[in-house]
């Protein structure tokens, strides 16, 4: 599968600001999140669902972080509230990649937390291959629980990361790599 193999070589995260629409189509984002639960899940336990915020949702829910930000905040001016107002703002479609874990005799917490984080990352590679740019992100109000809860998450339920989703405005520019030989060690 060369065309594979050259897609992960080439994937590169967009910034959302440099994202504009449209965004996946409704059979995109099927394929994108069919993909995102096709990951590695020890025990079946699917330790993760999704959140998509496209259209008005993604302004609703600027509202709920801008709203915690100005409470935990008081002294905060009005444009740095508005630019938490606008924290999903920039991609035309943003899926949230919520973790949780379940209580399994043989599948300790970290093994379903990295189970998340494996469908974060097939989410970005899939919406990469559909020819679209994507970045995952949290920031501050991924861990807020007050801005957990405004969103909907059970208490028991964490933010693996937003995943931007968008066309590119701009060529994506590399980013330096570590060198192999600086990472890589034999047992």
């Amino acid at each position: 599968m060369p065309d594979a193999i050259e897609l992960l070589k080439a994937r590169r995260s967009v910034k959302p600001r440099e994202m504009t629409g449209p965004g996946p189509s409704p059979a995109e984002i099927e394929t994108i999140l069919t993909i995102g639960a096709r990951v590695p899940d020890h025990g079946k336990l699917a330790p993760w669902r999704f959140i998509i915020f496209e259209g008005d949702a993604r302004e609703r829910a600027g509202e709920v972080i801008a709203k915690v930000f100005a409470t935990k905040k008081p002294q905060a001016s009005a444009a740095e509230i508005e630019i938490e107002k606008k924290r999903l703002m920039d991609a035309p479609l943003v899926i949230a990649v919520v973790s949780f874990t379940k209580p399994h005799p043989k599948v300790p917490p970290f093994e379903q937390e990295l189970s998340a984080g494996a469908s974060a990352m097939n989410i970005v590679t899939a919406a990469t291959a559909l020819g679209y740019g994507a970045c995952w992100l949290t920031g501050w109000f991924a861990f807020d629980r007050d801005v957990l809860d405004g969103l909907g998450l059970k208490p028991d339920e964490k933010i693996a990361g937003f995943i931007h989703i968008g066309k590119p405005s701009k060529p994506n520019e590399e980013r330096p790599r570590p060198a192999l030989s600086e990472i890589v060690t034999r047992f």
